[in-house]
C-alpha cells in the first residue's frame, strides 16, 4: 500500500509546485542561454590574459554551442530513455563544474575543453528541462503560459549576457562570467528534488549511438570549413575536403535514421508541420542572434570605444523590451495565431538589424543605438515565444524529450553556422575595406554592418519560410 501512496503524493506534490518548479527548470535554461553571449564582452581581457588571437576569440563561443547543437538529439532520447529529472540533474551538475573549470583557466586550451564540457552538459539538461515543462502544463491554457515564459527566458538570457557579461567583467575580471553559473546551479539542484517528483525509466530500448555520432561529426565539419574560409579561403582543400566530409556523414545520419530500429530522430516527426516550421525559425533565429551579439559587442568596444561596463549596460533597453513584449505574446497567438506572430516579430527583428547597420564609426547610443535596440528586443521577444510554441506543438509525451532536442539543436546549430558565415563575410569586407586605405574605425563598421544585414535576412527568411510552410500545411490550423 505504501508503495502506492508514496508516488501518489509525489506528483501531488509536482502538480501542486509546478510554478514554482517552472522557475527552476528556467533559471537552468536561462544559465544555458547566457553562457552562448555572457562571453562575448569579456572576450577582449580573457583573450589579452590567455594569448589568444582574433581568430581563436570567436572559438571560445564555438566551443561552446557545437557539441550543445551536437549532443542535444542525443541528450533528448537519453531523457526519455532515463528519466527527465534524472538527466536534467546530472546535466546541472555537469554544468556547473564545467563553469568552474572555465573560470580558472590558464591556457586557451583548457578554456576551450571546459566550454566543450560546459555545451555537452547543457546538451542534457536543456532537452530534459524542456520535456518537464510540456509535462507539468498538461492543460493548453496553462502550457501556453508555461511556454511564453519559456521563450521568454530564452530571449532574455541571450540579451542578458552581454549586460552581465559587461558588469562581472568589469568589477571582477573575466572569470567571473564562469563562476556566476556555480552558486546558481547549485540552487537549482538543491531545489528540484523537492519540486518534481521522481520519473521513471522509459522503454528499454537500445540507443542511437551511431546516428549521434555522425551527426555530431558531421556539424562540427561543417561549422570547422565555415569557420576556415576566413584563413585559406572557399576553395582551399581544408575548406572541400571537410565540407566533403560534412556532406558524407549527415548524409549517413540520414541514412541510418531510415533504418534504424530506435532511431535518434525518427524522420517522421516532421510530418508535424508546426515541428517542422518551428526548428526552422530557430535555426535562421539562432544564427541571426549568436552573430548580432558577437558583433555588436566588439564593435561598441573596438570601434565606439566603449568598456566593459557600459558596453553591457546599453543592452538594458533591448532587454527591457525584450521581457515586455514577451509578457503579451501569447494573447497575441490567441488572436492571430502562432504563425501569424512568429513571422510578424521576425520582420520587426529584421528592420531593427537593417537600422542598426546604418551606425556610422562615431556613433552615439542616443541618436544610433537605443531605436534599433529597442526595436531588436520586441523582433526577439515575439520570435522566442512563439518560435519555442510552435516547435512542440501537438508532440506526444512520448517524443517530448526529442521534441525538446530538436527546438534547441537548431537554436544552437544555427548559431554556430550563422556565427561563421556572418563574421567570415565580415572579415572580408574589412580586409577590402583597409585593402582600399580606410580608416581601421571605418573598416571594422562596415564589416559589422554586413553582420547585421547577413542577420536581418536570416530573420526576413525565417518570416517567410514559416508562413510558407503554414500555407502548404493541411494541419495548418493546429498552429493557429
Amino acid at each position: 500500500m505504501n508503495s502506492l501512496v508514496q508516488p501518489a503524493i509525489a506528483n501531488a506534490r509536482t502538480i501542486s509546485y509546478r510554478w514554482w518548479a517552472l522557475i527552476a527548470l528556467a533559471l537552468a535554461q536561462f544559465l544555458v542561454v547566457l553562457d552562448a553571449s555572457i562571453v562575448n564582452i569579456a572576450l577582449p581581457s580573457l583573450g589579452s590574459e590567455l594569448h589568444l588571437g582574433t581568430n581563436t576569440l570567436s572559438w571560445v563561443i564555438t566551443a561552446y554551442v557545437l557539441p550543445f547543437g551536437g549532443l542535444l538529439l542525443f541528450g533528448g532520447r537519453l531523457s526519455d530513455r532515463f528519466g527527465n529529472r534524472r538527466l536534467f540533474m546530472i546535466g546541472v551538475a555537469g554544468f556547473a563544474l564545467a563553469s568552474a573549470a572555465a573560470g580558472l583557466a590558464t591556457s586557451g586550451a583548457w578554456l576551450l575543453a571546459a566550454r566543450a564540457i560546459q555545451g555537452a552538459s547543457a546538451a542534457l539538461l536543456a532537452p530534459a528541462a524542456l520535456a518537464l515543462v510540456t509535462k507539468l502544463f498538461a492543460d493548453p491554457r496553462d502550457r501556453a503560459k508555461a511556454l511564453g515564459i519559456w521563450g521568454a527566458v530564452a530571449g532574455v538570457g541571450s540579451a542578458a549576457g552581454v549586460l552581465l557579461g559587461g558588469v562581472l567583467t568589469a568589477s571582477l575580471g573575466w572569470s567571473s562570467v564562469f563562476y556566476v553559473n556555480v552558486p546558481v546551479a547549485a540552487l537549482v539542484l538543491a531545489a528540484v528534488p523537492f519540486l518534481i517528483a521522481k520519473d521513471s525509466l522509459g522503454e528499454n530500448v537500445s540507443l542511437d549511438v551511431p546516428g549521434s555520432a555522425s551527426v555530431t561529426a558531421g556539424i562540427v565539419a561543417l561549422v570547422a570549413a565555415l569557420s576556415g574560409t576566413e584563413q585559406v579561403g572557399w576553395t582551399a582543400p581544408q575548406t572541400l575536403v571537410l565540407a566533403g566530409l560534412a556532406v558524407v556523414l549527415l548524409g549517413s545520419f540520414i541514412f541510418l535514421e531510415k533504418r534504424a530500429s530506435n532511431p535518434l530522430m525518427p524522420l517522421g516527426i516532421f510530418r508535424n508541420k508546426s515541428v517542422t516550421g518551428g526548428n526552422l525559425a530557430m535555426f535562421l533565429i539562432g544564427g541571426a542572434t549568436t552573430g548580432l551579439f558577437f558583433a555588436l559587442s566588439v564593435y561598441m568596444q573596438q570601434v565606439l570605444h566603449y568598456d566593459a561596463l557600459k558596453a553591457g549596460l546599453t543592452q538594458l533597453p533591448l532587454a527591457g523590451a525584450l521581457v515586455a513584449v514577451a509578457g503579451v505574446v501569447p494573447a497575441a497567438v490567441k488572436a492571430i495565431g502562432t504563425r501569424k506572430t512568429l513571422s510578424a516579430s521576425l520582420i520587426l527583428l529584421a528592420a531593427g538589424l537593417i537600422w542598426l547597420s546604418f551606425s556610422p564609426s562615431d556613433a552615439t547610443f542616443a541618436a544610433n543605438l537605443l531605436g534599433p535596440s529597442i526595436l531588436i528586443g520586441i523582433g526577439l521577444g515575439g520570435a522566442f515565444v512563439s518560435g519555442t510554441e510552435l516547435a512542440v506543438n501537438g508532440v506526444s509525451d512520448g517524443e517530448a524529450g526529442l521534441a525538446s532536442g530538436l527546438v534547441n539543436t537548431s537554436q544552437q546549430i544555427g548559431g554556430a553556422i550563422g556565427l561563421a558565415v556572418l563574421t567570415t563575410a565580415a572579415s572580408s569586407r574589412i580586409d577590402r575595406l583597409l585593402g582600399r586605405g580606410a580608416a581601421e574605425a571605418q573598416a571594422l563598421t562596415g564589416g559589422f554592418s554586413w553582420v547585421f544585414l547577413g542577420a536581418a535576412a536570416l530573420a526576413i527568411i525565417g518570416a517567410i519560410v514559416v508562413l510558407a510552410i503554414g500555407r502548404s500545411s493541411s494541419s495548418s490550423k493546429v498552429s493557429d
